[in-house]
């Protein structure tokens, strides 16, 4: 019966895992469509989005446009602004906006029709953000992507500042898109015709220079304003109100010293990083990326509140040819100091690294869009916008022959990509990605193919606890060191919400795909679930978790007092993580982004990937975290950690059971349940698995002879079994064939000597 029990349990467990699997089969391969467009247009009248339009035509193409008619007659297109280009906001999802714009470029019309975006959360409402973006409509963009006029910038909302910016920038960059790829017609002159020359930065020029000669020479350019200089702006503007809001009591006060220069460019970057880190940031920056430095000083940042809220810098923008580009935190490095020779000390020095998708082109002309915020009456706020501008010097400037023009290709002909590329450029962004990183990736799947074979052969390794320690520690390392400081392939439990998220509102792999390690983790971490529980990624594959521990040995060397929580208390504690977690998954259905504000909960972001330079609100609380961590080994991950939490409920569904035990664990011996790292052992003996964090050291005891109590009397047997026989008697030894005869041996006669002949 007993085993019968035991063969009913397994079956149910097999049962509810395919179950799981099927499930998760079924809601993670639907059907996907170039773009969703044509679903979109449902919820849109076409004389919403253009004025007289009375039907859409049937959308076409990659990105998908769809012609607007006014019975017969052609009178623009409609096509939504996600399908061309990012509109990510402060939810982490695209912001979907469906746009009519004529043949010639201008805008006609725009429909908000999706978003996951917190701002009627905090008294904002939506029919203001519309009205704000609204102020597009009319613009010409056909002369932006001709050259002839800058690109158009929405209203600023008083506290909607990031979404408002995203959804005008992810306009205006749609819309240029496709004039530039001649989908909207024969109307819009070129900008120019073919060039007879090709710019490159001349890799050959390495020299460094000093402060004074790199501002004076243009390699560093710069905007210096007053806070007088800045009131006098706001009140010819119109603005009085924000004129009277000054920064300081004093107009000659510096308001902001801001300088730019692009430190991809050698001479350049070891002018101002200084060689050891412009080598490093080499390092680092994939095929097509560029990297700036902006450096401020004054009574202004130009750093803002908004990449501490959402990622985001919003004060600051990239413009080149008719384009914009808001840098996010994982574009941003903070530097302590400039590296050349008589540089001012500056409040804020930042390296943004530009995303080769933008297209950035180091050697033509650029802006730095610089916005000035300040109150205005009651809680709106006045904006002001100040360009700097850049041009690369000659000096650093290699001039070549541009190659002879290509042969007009066929009406009707299809243009083939060249054999030996295997992303052309038509390629899906996710296939870029990963073509880009395929040193991480081949690096990132050895190491799950090493964890996999620990995890597999942990017997032999834990009965040779000497090698298993130096293989633990090595790979918390790498783990801490290349996946997290590294890569920035920390998970977090915004993935996981995110990853919910995405199955109710329409689930797309590419959004998943974009980043390669991270899928690659979450792969990893899914399959293992089956096997193992959350133990591979917590106890072996989270940089944070790594840090805790390695902190923690560190502090025990260092002889800090260790604080054991009563079993009572500790099975009180362990379930906040759940509630956390339980609260963000509540929290996510309402709304995704205010989700992702409260998980700031985690210190990954903040001690992984901005490795401590962020606010000091936030490194104060990954300090404390880990601080208590030295006297409560793994303090966060026993108690706080939502993502664990997250990760031990699928757990549940395990297929195998890998740790062994023995009957006398629990009772009466408490000797693994005493050393558990995490106190996942219950004082009956029990593996709580769902706190388990697969340090296998309960494993290590288990085959230790000198340590565990059961394997000490099976050595104790063997040594006394060894001590009282023979090597006869244990068979080491053959024994010599005797013939006896009732228990006496019996002598075999002698052979007698053959006769001589």
């Amino acid at each position: 019966m007993c085993q019968t029990a035991i063969n009913q349990m397994y079956f149910q467990s097999l049962v509810r895992g395919l179950t799981v699997f099927c499930i998760a089969l079924f809601v993670a391969f639907p059907s996907t469509a170039a773009g969703q467009l044509t679903a979109q247009l449902q919820k849109v009248q076409p004389a919403e989005i253009f004025p007289g339009a009375t039907r859409f035509g049937e959308a076409t193409g990659d990105p998908p446009v769809a012609p607007i008619f006014r019975g017969e007659e052609l009178l623009g297109y409609a096509f939504l602004n996600s399908d061309v280009t990012s509109s990510v906001g402060y939810s982490g999802k695209p912001i979907h906006i469906v746009v009519g714009i004529d043949p010639k470029g201008v805008v006609r019309g725009l429909k908000l029709v999706e978003h996951k975006e917190p701002i009627v959360l905090i008294g904002i409402p939506e029919a203001k953000v519309v009205a704000s973006v609204n102020s597009l409509i009319g613009k010409d963009l056909g002369r932006v992507s001709a050259g002839a006029e800058r690109p158009p910038q929405v209203d600023i909302v008083s506290g909607a500042t990031v979404t408002v910016l995203v959804m005008g920038d992810s306009i205006v960059r749609s819309a240029l898109k496709l004039i530039r790829s001649n989908r909207l017609g024969a109307d819009i002159a070129a900008a120019a015709g073919p060039s007879s020359e090709i710019r490159r930065v001349d890799l050959g020029k390495s020299d460094v220079g000093d402060w004074r000669t790199l501002v004076g020479d243009g390699s560093v350019r710069s905007l210096r304003l007053t806070v007088g200089e800045v009131s006098d702006a706001f009140r010819q503007a119109g603005q009085a109100s924000a004129a009277e809001h000054a920064e300081t009591r004093k107009p000659s006060d510096r308001f902001i010293d801001l300088y730019i220069a692009p430190v991809s460019v050698p001479s350049i970057g070891r002018s101002l990083l200084g060689e050891a880190r412009y080598e490093q940031m080499r390092a680092k920056l994939k095929p097509g990326e560029e990297a700036i430095v902006v450096a401020g000083d004054g009574a202004y940042s130009f750093k803002g509140s908004g990449y501490v809220r959402g990622g985001i810098f919003d004060r600051i923008e990239l413009l080149q040819d008719g384009q914009g580009l808001r840098f996010r935190d994982r574009n941003h490095t903070r530097l302590p100091a400039l590296a050349t020779a008589g540089a001012p000390r500056l409040r804020e020095i930042a390296l943004f690294v530009v995303p080769a998708e933008f297209g950035f082109d180091v050697t033509a002309p650029w802006e730095l869009q610089l916005l000035v915020q300040r109150s205005s009456v009651g809680r709106e706020k006045a904006v002001l916008p100040y360009n700097l501008g850049y041009a690369l010097p000659d000096a650093y400037v290699k001039v070549e022959a541009a190659p002879a023009s290509p042969a007009p290709v066929e009406p009707g002909a299809v243009e083939q990509a060249a054999p030996d590329d295997p992303l052309a450029a038509s390629a899906p962004l996710w296939m870029k990605m990963w073509d880009m990183n395929r040193i991480s990736v081949a690096i990132a799947i050895a190491a799950v193919l090493v964890l996999t074979l620990i995890f597999f052969f942990q017997d032999w390794l834990v009965k040779r606890p000497v090698l298993f320690g130096w293989v633990r520690r090595g790979y918390l390392t790498f783990t801490l060191v290349w996946l997290g400081w590294y890569a920035n392939a920390q998970l977090s439990v915004v993935n996981v919400l995110t990853f919910f998220n995405s199955l109710v509102t329409g689930f797309q792999w590419e959004f998943f795909l974009s980043a390669p390690l991270v899928f690659l983790l979450w792969a990893s971490v899914a399959a293992a679930l089956l096997f193992w529980g959350r133990g591979p990624f917590c106890g072996w594959l989270c940089p944070f978790g790594a840090l805790q521990e390695w902190t923690n040995n560190i502090a025990q060397w260092l002889k800090v007092p260790q604080v054991r929580v009563p079993w009572g208390l500790h099975e009180r504690l362990w379930p906040i993580k759940y509630i956390i977690f339980l609260g963000l998954f509540g929290l996510s259905l309402y709304s995704l982004a205010l989700a992702e504000m409260f998980s700031e909960v985690e210190p990954f972001k903040t001690a992984i990937i901005l490795k401590f330079a962020r606010e000091w609100p936030f490194v104060i609380f990954a300090l404390s975290v880990l601080a208590a961590g030295l006297f409560i080994e793994r303090f966060y991950c026993r108690y706080l950690c939502p993502l664990g939490a997250a990760l031990a409920i699928p757990g549940r569904i395990r297929m195998f059971e890998w740790l062994k035990r023995w009957p006398e664990c629990g009772s009466p011996c408490q000797r693994c349940a005493k050393e558990c790292p995490v106190q996942s052992i219950h004082p009956e003996g029990g593996i709580n698995v769902n706190e388990c964090i697969y340090c296998m050291h309960c494993q290590e005891l288990y085959h230790d002879d000198q340590r565990c109590p059961h394997m000490i009397q099976v050595r104790l047997k063997r040594e006394k079994f060894m001590a009282l026989s023979t090597p006869v008697s244990r068979g080491e030894v053959p024994a010599k064939t005797v013939v006896t005869h009732k228990g006496v041996p019996i002598k075999k006669p002698e052979k007698a000597p053959e006769n001589p002949v």
